[in-house]
């Protein structure tokens, strides 16, 4: 019986063909919005989270100053090496520390000019934020403590200056010091708040200080947690240490930050699932347009058959077999439409990710959600136009018009 139902119901879509493509529009642009939504929503969330584990392992940057607002800070005092060090020493969760001076500066090359920053460091920096050298080498521990005018550069630096040309072994001005490039660094592209990552130049801490800020200030520690460690816990014990070296009374407040990087991809990847689900559930809607549309159709379907409906009724066919073929024919609509919206969804996905720079994930439980819901449309908003046309009265329906 189901299947005598499915041929007849595919026998009238094909008979009005042009009014079931219409009937299911709703429902196609509803299926189509919601996965093109939450699968660019997830490309954007990795994407997130990828960045943000691109800063560094279990990282956490002690900054100046002291947070008065959204992004605001207020000016405090700056670190010293000695600060770092006494992280290094009384901190014994802490994997590697690294404090950083860094300042805008100009490179330059034969007749090449890049402007840039310039960070000056310890060699604990690189795996602190997680930066790889791709060619050559890092300073070593000797050459940081004498401050050698040697310097590691990032990919974008090394284009603007030296072309298709290696940078090894070559040396740049910066302002007053000339150093020679000991190592170029992998690229890394842009970090989740748009800056790139690869407009560097990193220099001992030493060489930095003396020879282009003129000062022993450090403007920011970087420090990476051992794995499996509570970084809360790690967080507050450099609180508690940075505010004995910084002086600070029990009723000051910290003029100093500590930023967990693992709270802010957790934050930001909240912010674009909320984002994703809002966005998803505006598409959603499009659904139970379309599900409308379908009740409308088939309403209008009941109207125009009520003949055959009365003679079906009249030769002996049961109330719930009238009754199967209009729900029949609504389901197979709006699958119809949950299918060929699957399809110009994953397409327009694709596409998208490609423009917008994020990667592609395949979410199959939305699509089995998506479809899923697009057949119970059917049903649901095409059980009244079917028990409708099952009610009918044989005898009015062949008087029928």
């Amino acid at each position: 019986m189901l299947g005598n139902a499915l041929l007849l119901a595919l026998r009238e879509l094909r008979r009005n063909v042009m009014r079931s493509i219409l009937t299911m529009l709703g429902i196609i642009i509803g299926v189509a919005a919601v996965i093109t939504l939450v699968t660019l929503g997830g490309g954007a969330t990795q994407q997130v989270t990828q960045q943000i584990a691109s800063l560094g392992s279990n990282l956490l940057m002690i900054s100046v100053g002291k947070r008065i607002g959204p992004g605001q800070m207020s000016g405090a005092e700056a670190f010293k090496v000695a600060d770092a060090e006494a992280l290094a020493r009384d901190v014994p969760e802490l994997a590697a520390v690294a404090p950083v001076a860094s300042g805008a500066t100009t490179a330059i090359y034969a007749n090449e000019n890049w402007s840039t920053n310039v960070t000056g460091s310890t060699e604990e920096f690189f795996p602190v934020s997680n930066q790889q050298i791709g060619e050559g080498r890092i300073f070593n521990a000797s050459e940081a403590r004498v401050g050698a005018a040697v310097c590691i550069i990032g990919q974008t630096v090394a284009t603007k200056l030296f072309g298709s040309q290696s940078p090894l072994n070559n040396r740049i001005r910066l302002q007053k010091l000339s150093c020679e490039v000991i190592g170029l660094l992998k690229s890394k592209g842009q970090s989740t708040m748009g800056s790139d990552q690869d407009d560097i130049i990193v220099v001992p801490l030493r060489t930095y200080q003396r020879r282009i800020a003129g000062n022993q200030d450090v403007n920011m520690i970087k420090v990476s947690v051992k794995d499996g460690v509570d970084t809360e816990r790690v967080k507050q014990d450099i609180t508690r240490l940075m505010r004995t070296r910084r002086h600070l009374a029990v009723n000051e407040d910290d003029n100093f930050n500590v930023l967990d990087m693992k709270e802010i991809a957790k934050m930001l990847s909240t912010t674009t699932q909320t984002m994703t689900g809002l966005l998803s559930a505006v598409g959603a809607v499009s659904l139970l347009v379309g599900g409308i549309g379908i009740m409308n159709i088939m309403l209008v379907s009941v109207t125009e058959r009520t003949r055959e409906i009365g003679i079906r009724l009249a030769i002996g066919a049961l109330e719930r077999e009238v009754l199967l073929q209009f729900l029949v024919e609504a389901v197979v609509l709006s699958s119809f439409g949950g299918l060929i919206g699957i399809v110009l969804a994953l397409a327009t996905a694709v596409v998208l990710s490609g423009v917008l720079q994020v990667p592609f994930v395949f979410q199959g439980g939305i699509v089995i959600i998506a479809f899923l819901f697009s057949a119970t449309v059917g049903v649901v908003f095409g059980y009244f136009p079917a028990r409708k046309a099952a009610r009918l009265d044989p005898i009015e329906a062949l008087r029928h018009e």
